[in-house]
Order: C-alpha cells, then structure tokens, then sequence
C-alpha cells in the first residue's frame, strides 16, 4: 500500500500539458511522419527505377 501512496504522490507532482500543447505536439508529430514518410516512398520509387534501369 506504501507504494501506491508514494506513486499517487509523485503523480501529482508531474505537469501535465494542457489540451492546446497537446494537440500542438501531436500536429508536428503527424507532420513530421507524413514528411518523412513521402520522402522514403520518393526514395523508393527512385531507387526502383534505378534498378529496373540497370537490370534492363
């Protein structure tokens, strides 16, 4: 039981970010991805033609 109280108490010490500040943090995350993941699929189209072009 001496854990839990302890746990509850350092809970309630942490800052929990607001609603704004999360969906803020959540947009740059989902930019990020979506940045990175068009550059790997231009990668990977590059690099398919690269092959079939050499193979060919």
């Amino acid at each position: 039981m001496e854990f839990i109280n302890e746990s509850w108490q350092e809970l309630k010490k942490v800052h929990w970010p607001s609603q704004k500040e999360t969906y803020a943090a959540t947009s740059v995350v989902l930019i990020v991805v979506l940045i990175f993941a068009v550059f790997l699929a231009l990668v990977d189209f590059g690099l398919t033609r690269a092959i079939q072009a050499i193979i060919s």
